[in-house]
């Protein structure tokens, strides 16, 4: 189908879920298995800690790349984020600025 005819009819095309490959193909991080999906906000933090610090592949400091994508998650996951789930990994960025020595 061609794009244009694709945009019309609502269908989505591979490159529009580009952010999705982010989270599991980032240069930044390589993120430990499910650790958006934690009910810890401590836990969420020091598991982006753990990631951001054995990360040979970021381009910044360690706190800066894993508040990068905590803050990517929180913010492709959009309208469809139940206010629960944002209500902890709210609280696991203030967390991660305790960990890190920056709150």
């Amino acid at each position: 189908m061609p794009e244009r005819a694709r945009r019309l009819s609502g269908e989505k095309s591979k490159s529009a879920y580009w952010s999705a490959e982010v989270g599991r193909k980032s240069n930044a991080l390589d993120l430990e298995p499910d650790v958006f999906t934690q009910d810890d906000p401590r836990a969420i933090a020091r598991s982006l800690k753990r990631s951001a610090e054995n990360s040979e592949r970021r381009k910044s400091a360690p706190f800066r790349s894993a508040m990068s994508m905590l803050t990517f998650y929180i913010n492709r996951a959009g309208r469809g984020l139940p206010a629960e789930r944002r209500r902890i990994l709210e609280r696991a960025k203030t967390e991660l600025r305790k960990i890190f020595g920056r709150a």
